[in-house]
């Protein structure tokens, strides 16, 4: 999508590459159309930050004017904008290995089951994967936990609402200071050079991972349930209280019996479900599908 720019001499606060702030009304209105395109429901504290995003996505079209540019995301044809502002908006701040809490947890609570039985394989999603980090540290985990056989027996599922950042985790390229973060013994298994300054993930590991486009407001669409563990750090917060205990309750419904919700701490609080048990592990909030036939959907 091109946003079409007037020709008339910018204003000198436009030239410096600023732009004046939002009103409390025009805000409303962004956030309204968020939520609505997109499912992002910001709360009046994210301003700040919104701001930060829209004013940089604005520079790189060429755009000083809020309407404007509102009224180009309006239309039909502007999803491939969207694609890009929402890169913009939203976090990607991680990196591999981030919760070595939450990944004990799973080798210590989830897996033992997966490794007595070697005909069962695990299968997980990854909500809000950014660009692949985390997807990554548990397809290696699970690599190294669980025997191969004559075959890997674990497949994941990892969503965002970034395309760019998609993107960038299918090609499971990054630097090479990015490495610090990962076990010695899983770097030479499954890391290797593809310059002095950069590094890839091994094609065995990538092709255990499915990566694929998709926004919170979207889960009712999404075709997949029956996972074994559901990693969802970090993406709830852009959804107020409420919202937040909505979405837990679509994603518990998506777990198999035995399966491990993990959620980053702070992410929720007073949140319960009458087929999941909370698990008691410090540094992590994490809650277990019961397996008991008498608890009925």
């Amino acid at each position: 999508m091109t946003v079409q720019m007037p020709s008339q001499k910018l204003p000198l606060q436009a030239r410096r590459g600023l732009l004046p702030d939002l009103s409390d009304a025009e805000f409303g209105r962004w956030r309204e159309l968020l939520e609505t395109r997109v499912g992002i429901r910001l709360s009046p504290q994210r301003k700040p930050l919104f701001l930060s995003g829209l004013r940089a996505r604005m520079r790189e079209v060429g755009c000083e004017d809020y309407q404007a540019y509102y009224e180009q995301l309006s239309q039909r044809d502007s999803v491939p904008e969207w694609a890009i502002l929402i890169d913009r908006l939203t976090v990607h701040e991680t990196r591999f290995f981030r919760d070595p809490d939450a990944l004990r947890l799973i080798e210590t609570r989830l897996l033992p089951g997966f490794v007595e039985d070697s005909r069962r394989s695990l299968q997980a999603w990854s909500l809000g994967c950014a660009s692949g980090e985390e997807a990554y540290s548990l397809a290696m985990l699970l690599d190294q936990t669980l025997p191969a056989g004559t075959a890997p027996r674990f497949g994941i599922t990892a969503t965002d609402i970034s395309r760019p950042a998609l993107a960038a985790a299918r090609q499971g390229e990054y630097a090479r200071r990015r490495l610090d973060g990962i076990p010695e013994a899983y770097r030479r298994h499954y890391c290797e050079p593809v310059s002095e300054q950069r590094f890839r993930i091994t094609s065995r590991l990538r092709r255990r991972i499915c990566f694929s486009p998709l926004g919170i407001a979207d889960l009712d669409r999404f075709p997949l349930d029956g996972f074994d563990l559901v990693y969802c750090q970090n993406v709830l917060i852009y959804f107020d209280r409420s919202e937040r205990h909505g979405i837990l309750d679509r994603l518990a419904d998506r777990l198999a019996p035995g399966g491990m919700l993990v959620l980053a701490p702070g992410d929720v609080l007073h949140w319960s479900h009458p087929r999941l048990e909370r698990v008691r592990c410090e540094g992590t909030l994490a809650y277990q599908r019961r397996v008991d036939p008498e608890v009925r959907d």
